[in-house]
């Protein structure tokens, strides 16, 4: 019996889940499925081009784990658009981050801020513009530990 998978940090959910060639009735076409941690590895190493230790790491996966990922997700990529079929965006073992830290190089004001909002202009107690991750958020995409959840989520992924 295979190990079981480790739960997989992931900082992104897109707001669509599926891609399918245009002109042609999705009835017609096969589906192939790419996992929300496969999309997070393409948007981590090919979108911002981080280094595979480095994107491994933001996942709190293996750097190995984070290679077969990566090699996966690029062969379903590849095989719908050389063969047109379509691309669902759905499932896998993942843990989603659900707020980043922020805090005011002034004031020292430390809060938390929804994931998927944007960065903060300025400091809600002293509106300076001089905000910054605070250090437990540095080099990850929403702290080690925190708001980690498994379960079933919006997705109807299931999470370990």
């Amino acid at each position: 019996m295979p190990r079981p998978h480790k739960c997989r940090r992931i900082c992104f959910a897109p707001d669509f889940s599926y891609f399918k060639p245009a002109g042609i009735p999705g009835k017609d076409l096969e589906e192939i499925i790419l996992t929300l941690d496969e999309l997070e590895a393409i948007r981590l190493a090919d979108k911002g081009g981080l280094y595979q230790e480095d994107a491994a790491r933001r996942m709190d996966i293996s750097r190995q784990t984070f290679g077969n990922i990566i090699t996966a997700a690029h062969a379903k990529v590849a095989d719908c658009l050389i063969n047109g079929k379509i691309l669902k965006i759905s499932g896998g073992t993942i843990s989603m981050v659900q707020e980043r830290n922020f805090k005011c190089s002034d004031c020292r004001h430390e809060w938390s801020v929804p994931f998927g909002i944007g960065r903060p202009q300025a400091c809600p107690s002293c509106n300076s513009p001089n905000v910054r991750r605070s250090e437990e958020d540095k080099g990850y995409c929403g702290g080690r530990g925190r708001n980690r959840a498994c379960g079933q989520d919006r997705f109807g992924m299931k999470k370990r």
